[in-house]
């Protein structure tokens, strides 16, 4: 096992285009680094800078204590799972896995050991003899990281393995390569686009937009503390309810946020509400989780602000109510919140209702993005 490093790495393409940006990750041996971002972000050239199938343009990539720019992908003793399996059709599944063992001319013996260790972590002991064709999606998925895990590499990359399953399979799946990676101690990097993925796979993760590192973090702190506005949209579903706003004071002391046409009136406390003092006046941006919001006023009447319902979404062990603030008509404009709601809540749209905003679960973000 080993860590492995991208310093200020940069992918430059002929074209011009920057694919990665003044990268600085640090994986440590034996941990699941889950790399996540919107499509085109730079997350699956990020691995396979590491993997050796894409040169480094400017920087220092290490694994371990090497430096490995120069090194071809057998020097580097990594191994990688595609999304489409890259499974050999007309190979059985025992055949898959020993086909890079035999490729390094492994004697027997240790071929047959790893295979048998393979197959015995995946469960696919009974099914050794069968072809890619005969086996559900799931087992296809567990060939491809069992002929990745006999080679017994270094850093164990995934490039959104669990893509092409069906919600069921991807659950369980997910499970597995936790068990898997906790069974083994292998450093991994695992891309995906997937949150739940990220946010249940990863012991931290990486946020990744147009090439550039947002933030790292064990997921938690991602979700509960987010960097910038990027990771506060990007993190959570639904995505947190982001608006402009704007601070000030009203004449009995109180703090109002702007949300549309509106001012909600909170009662921060300590540290929270000398930071919304010194805002008074600044253009910034606010944001709250869907769960954060509540129907009815709160206790004391204040916190509180008036919307249309939109659109519902009944989902059985919950409610997204979507519910429109302010008509745009105005220099303030509309917002659009999202509110979470337990149980199914029968809400018809165009029904004006009332939402309760806690001051401490409010995000603000400052003039270029970054949270205070």
């Amino acid at each position: 096992m080993a860590t492995v490093d991208f310093e200020h790495v940069d992918k430059a393409y002929a074209s011009g285009s920057l694919a990665v940006s003044d990268c600085n990750l640090h994986i440590e041996d034996g941990e699941l680094m889950v790399v996540v971002g919107p499509s085109g972000c730079g997350k699956s050239t990020l691995l396979r800078l590491l993997a050796g199938l894409e040169a480094v343009s400017r920087g220092t990539l290490r694994i371990g204590a090497r430096v490995v720019n120069d090194l071809t992908p057998q020097e580097r003793n990594v191994a990688m799972v595609f999304q489409d399996y890259a499974l050999y059709p007309h190979r059985t599944v025992a055949g898959n896995l020993e086909f890079p063992l035999r490729m390094r001319r492994l004697a027997r013996d240790e071929i047959r050991r790893r295979v048998d260790w393979a197959a015995n972590l995946l469960g696919l002991s009974e099914k050794l003899a069968r072809l890619p064709k005969q086996l559900s999606g799931g087992e296809r998925q567990r060939v491809a990281m069992g002929r990745a895990l006999v080679r017994e590499p270094t850093v164990f990359l995934l490039d959104e393995p669990l893509s092409n399953l069906d919600a069921k399979l991807r659950g369980e799946m997910r499970a597995e390569i936790a068990e898997i990676q906790q069974r083994t101690a292998t450093t991994m990097m695992y891309v995906t686009h997937d949150q739940v993925e990220a946010m249940t796979l990863g012991h931290r993760v990486t946020v990744l937009d147009r090439g550039r590192v947002q933030q790292i973090a064990p997921p938690r702190e991602i979700y509960e503390r987010p960097a910038n506005v990027f990771v506060a949209g990007f993190i959570g579903n639904p995505p947190m309810n982001l608006f402009p706003t704007s601070v000030a004071a009203d004449d009995r002391g109180r703090t109002l946020l702007a949300i549309a046409d509106q001012a909600v009136a909170l009662a921060p406390r300590g540290e929270r509400a000398v930071l919304l003092h010194g805002l008074s006046g600044r253009h910034l941006t606010a944001g709250v989780r869907a769960e954060a919001l509540r129907l009815g006023p709160t206790e004391a009447g204040d916190g509180s602000i008036r919307g249309i319902v939109e659109h519902t979404e009944a989902l059985g062990h919950e409610t997204l109510t979507a519910v429109r603030v302010g008509d745009g008509s105005g220099a303030a404009g509309g917002v659009r919140l999202i509110v979470r709601l337990p149980a199914i809540r029968e809400l018809a749209k165009g029904q004006p209702i009332e939402i309760s905003i806690d001051a401490e679960s409010i995000y603000l973000f400052d003039e270029d993005g970054r949270t205070l």
